[in-house]
């Protein structure tokens, strides 16, 4: 069961991802060409990489939550996680399928407050957890600054 889990943690972050991809395809071949980029915008070709690595580590991080001793912290630690997934893909829809830059911009900052806190809690549950959340926190920051970046050359 020990190695079950974890690739249960696999299948539900990858398949987030899947969902969050789907939604953003479109998005990307049309859509995203036409906006004006910031400066500190990155190749498209980039973000494949990165988030395959985030929601890898951020398998692992809440598999190692799940490992620990149940408890209301680690429940509360597991709830906060999944709803962080949700605000990421609901993230991608808005941006990449609704051409929301505005309101993606809003769930981007909600999204890093609850991944904030979600590391925070993991870090009293499991610390290793929290270290390996700390990418994606750091991918977040910089995904909303440049959110602001889109949102302001494409008002």
């Amino acid at each position: 069961m020990y190695w079950i889990s974890l690739l249960l943690w696999f299948g539900i972050c990858f398949a987030m991802a899947g969902i969050g991809i789907r939604l953003t395809a479109a998005g990307i071949a049309g859509w995203y060409r036409t906006l004006a980029k910031p400066a500190i915008a990155p190749p498209v070709w980039i973000y494949g990489p990165v988030w395959t690595l985030l929601y890898a580590l951020m398998a692992i991080a809440v598999w190692q939550v799940w490992q620990s001793e149940p408890s209301p912290l680690r429940s509360g630690g597991i709830t906060l996680f999944i709803v962080q997934l949700a605000l990421n893909l609901v993230w991608s829809w808005m941006f990449f399928h609704e051409h929301e830059i505005g309101l993606a911009l809003a769930d981007a900052i909600l999204l890093w407050a609850v991944v904030g806190v979600t590391t925070l809690v993991f870090q009293r549950i499991t610390p290793s957890a929290a270290l390996l959340m700390l990418p994606y926190l750091a991918w977040l920051t910089f995904a909303a600054f440049l959110n602001v970046g889109f949102w302001r050359l494409n008002e």
